[in-house]
């Protein structure tokens, strides 16, 4: 069973299978089409005759009625109508199987016109909340719903169109986004750049298995590309791309200052560069081996003196922005030292070795 929805957005349950019960009764009507009862005696003959005579009605010949009895040309006359009348009511029967099915089955049909005014504006409702949501935010969507209405559409032949509507809906949307970008100061930019990212990523998550449908037999089996795939290159392509070279240095030096921008921040935004073009790490190929394992060469015995200059350098910075170690530290660390004292001097006392 499936659902059809009404211009109001309801939905109601229709049949599924209305087209393949059409083309299954077409197909055994035209492979056994009904044969009529075989004629014999004079009913065959006056059958013969009669279709003669129809078909020449100037023939002497076929003028007047063959003699013979007249019981029997009544008994053969009335079983060739009842053959004829049986064989009539079962063909019949199957064009009205057919005309049935077929009317059910164009009540189900998608014009271009329901796709454009019905089925795409809901899809396009539900695609834009998906988008301008937070990410822990939840909004009431009927998936069911939005599923049914994919489904319904590529079994219409509207994939191509569907598609094409879906790429231009979300490239409008990060196009604007883009721009949003673009005006934002410095010192909220890095900050403004994660939220679009992670705002589309956990979109793409609800999107994408909506239209598995339209990914499966359209997007797979016809462009040979996923849709996820697509999708995640719209934003490398209209955003990231786009605004790279202004990022890296503000990353680079946010990284540089502890504690400037959320370490977390940092981390979602560098693996997500990663993710979108592996080949950004020659950018700052030092920033993205602080998230990224493997990104810079093995280390040598020979630098391992440039290492301990690095984290000297490290402490003192964080000495300089507050982060000391301080008496508190110092004193348990004598803490310590007196308790194991203490403990040595109680067990050579017991005579403990």
């Amino acid at each position: 069973m499936d659902e059809s929805m009404d211009e109001d957005g309801s939905f109601e349950m229709m049949d599924d299978h209305n087209h393949n019960n059409w083309e299954a009764s077409a197909d055994a009507y035209r492979q056994h089409p009904p044969n009529p009862q075989p004629q014999t005696g004079h009913a065959a003959h006056s059958s013969v005759c009669g279709a003669e005579g129809s078909a020449l009605p100037n023939s002497g010949a076929h003028s007047s009625p063959e003699p013979g009895n007249g019981v029997g040309d009544c008994e053969d006359s009335a079983g060739t109508g009842a053959s004829a009348g049986a064989s009539s009511a079962a063909a019949g029967k199957v064009t009205l199987n057919i005309n049935s099915s077929t009317s059910k089955f164009l009540m189900n049909v998608i014009t271009t016109e329901d796709y454009k005014s019905t089925y795409w504006p809901k899809l396009e409702s539900a695609i834009e909340q998906l988008l301008t949501q937070n990410p822990q935010d939840y909004i009431p969507i009927s998936y069911e719903q939005i599923y049914s209405c994919v489904y319904k559409c590529v079994c219409q032949q509207h994939s191509e169109q569907m598609y094409n509507d879906l790429i231009h809906k979300i490239t409008d949307h990060l196009q604007h986004i883009s721009e949003e970008l673009e005006a934002s100061p410095p010192d909220q930019y890095i900050e403004k750049f994660d939220t679009a990212l992670a705002q589309y990523m956990a979109a793409l998550q609800s999107i994408v298995p909506l239209f598995i449908y339209m990914n499966k037999f359209y997007i797979e089996t016809k462009l040979n590309r996923d849709l996820k795939e697509d999708l995640t290159k719209l934003f490398t392509d209209c955003v990231a791309e786009k605004h790279v070279c202004t990022l890296m240095p503000l990353l680079i030096e946010a990284h540089s200052t502890p504690f400037q921008i959320t370490p977390s921040i940092m981390a979602n935004i560098v693996k997500g560069l990663y993710t979108l073009r592996p080949e950004w790490v020659q950018l700052a190929p030092t920033l993205f081996s602080n998230f990224i394992p493997n990104i810079l060469p093995p280390a040598l015995e020979s630098e391992l003196s440039v290492y301990a200059a690095q984290d000297q350098k490290l402490q003192r910075e964080l000495m300089q922005n507050g982060f000391t170690r301080g008496d508190q530290s110092r004193k348990r660390a004598g803490e310590e030292l007196a308790y194991n004292g203490s403990s040595s001097s109680y067990a050579t006392s017991r005579g403990y070795r």
